[in-house]
């Protein structure tokens, strides 16, 4: 698949946008899998809409994609952007989050809420 290139612009502020460690972080683990607020709770120390402030952040720039499933809101990397192949690119010098996807597999928050 060809790489899109990305209007200079749009480039600094996806960079400036990841340029925040939460940010960055929760596109990684998105890397590895979709997740719901909940879920990314377990991993950061903040609140809930913080957390949502973040993930609106970087769907309103087409890196991430949600889908509602009941009341629940489901977030991934958006693969149909033309961001997605820059994206693949950072994240390939960012280490793996296998520890924070760990810890939200054993305390299993989509248990509490309902996800």
């Amino acid at each position: 698949m060809a790489k899109s290139i990305v209007d200079l612009e749009r480039s600094a502020n996806i960079l400036k946008l990841l340029g925040d460690k939460t940010r960055l972080t929760i596109v990684a683990i998105l890397k590895q899998r979709e997740c719901c607020v909940c879920e990314l709770l377990e991993v950061f120390e903040m609140s809930q809409p913080s957390i949502s402030q973040h993930l609106r952040k970087l769907k309103d720039a087409g890196m991430v994609r949600e889908e509602r499933r009941g009341q629940w809101i489901y977030y991934s990397l958006n693969q149909q952007s033309e961001l997605y192949g820059l994206l693949q690119d950072i994240l390939e010098h960012v280490p793996v989050q296998t520890e924070k996807i760990k810890m939200i597999e054993k305390s299993n928050p989509t248990l509490r809420c309902g996800c």
